[in-house]
């Protein structure tokens, strides 16, 4: 597949095509200590490991990252994945899953492996297929599992991470020989190729949101600092995908303009999900700050004239046998030793 970075071409509509085009509709059990959720300015957080992630667990926050997969497929042009896995796996891991739509599909297309699907809330639904299971876990923990996977699969874990270098060596460890770690991020903050999203509201809010999540001890910037990371945890082997993902429908190409109608969508759904706890705990702001400042935002995002995007990645990194020869004394999975997750079914 080739990369998708080249300049967009502007589309050009009359100021009534644009307005009908920016007015079309687009618009478990469990220890009940997980599902006591946080409530903080009008919104649900997680309640296992409170505090430790920024984004909310609402019905607008899982709405949101279900139009966010549908853009992943998009952009990926129908695939689940670009690593080079074969048809027949054992066993997968989907980290920060979310809704659980990613593990959803990969497990009804292998109905073969056995797919695992972790996350800090148990919002996932409660019938999915019969060889997936949900667990509420936080990957910055120590991995405890029992066996290795074929393939690990990890997307949107941008500030979520204060440790990369352990993350990535802790994932490296519990893959099997051929097998592969997928990541897919998206930059949080936008910019365009003829200057016009400079000095917008929507280029400063990424600016403040990198600021706060700074001062939240997890970087914002994980599609500029991946690849660094990955090689700081000793794997130079690593394939980069890149594309640039339009906010809004200003391309002309028929396929991005589609892509952005969709990720505009994505950021009227997500404004206060992405920013409201980080602007508010961390920097100090108010409630009505918040709203008002994602007001202008809203307006922006339905100007003609700004044609804005965001950068996203797509890093494959394979199995390193020099890197398990690295660890002092090896390493090998202890299959006595008992998974720390929590299993359950969601009610939610």
């Amino acid at each position: 597949m080739a990369d998708e970075s080249t300049q967009i071409a502007v589309d050009h509509y009359t100021a009534d095509e644009w307005v009908a085009e920016s007015t079309a509709s687009e618009v478990t059990s469990l220890r009940s200590s997980i599902n006591d959720y946080i409530y903080e300015n009008g919104r649900r957080y997680h309640a296992y490991h409170a505090g430790s992630y920024w984004g909310s667990n609402d019905e607008k926050a899982m709405d949101a990252l279900d139009i966010s997969h549908h853009v992943y497929m998009l952009l990926l042009r129908g695939k689940l994945h670009l690593a080079p896995i074969p048809n027949e796996v054992n066993r997968v891991l989907d980290v920060g899953t979310g809704t659980g739509v990613w593990a959803m599909d990969f497990a009804d297309l292998h109905p073969e492996a056995s797919v695992i699907g972790t996350d800090l809330s148990p919002i996932q639904p409660a019938f999915v297929p019969s060889n997936l299971r949900f667990e509420v876990d936080d990957c910055c923990d120590d991995w405890l599992y029992e066996k290795p996977f074929d393939f690990i699969h990890a997307r949107g874990l941008f500030g979520c991470v204060s440790d990369w270098d352990r993350f990535y060596k802790q994932a490296l460890q519990h893959l099997v020989p051929g097998g592969y770690l997928e990541q897919v991020e998206w930059s949080v903050w936008v910019d365009s190729d003829d200057g016009s999203a400079k000095g917008t509201k929507m280029d400063e809010s990424g600016h403040i949101s990198l600021e706060a999540a700074k001062k939240f001890g997890k970087s914002l910037q994980t599609v500029n600092e991946m690849e660094e990371n990955m090689k700081k945890a000793g794997f130079t082997d690593v394939t980069v995908h890149t594309f640039k993902i339009p906010v809004g429908p200003w391309p002309q190409d028929k396929r991005l303009k589609n892509l952005g109608r969709y990720q505009r969508l994505v950021w009227e759904e997500s404004l206060e999900m992405w920013v409201m706890m980080l602007w508010t705990s961390i920097l100090g702001w108010r409630r009505e700050e918040v709203e008002l400042h994602l007001m202008e935002v809203r307006n922006e995002l339905r100007n003609s004239k700004i044609h804005a995007y965001q950068i996203a990645y797509v890093f494959l990194l394979p199995y390193s046998k020099s890197f398990i020869d690295s660890i002092p004394g090896g390493f090998a999975m202890d299959e006595n030793q008992p998974s720390r997750q929590y299993r359950y079914e969601s009610t939610i």
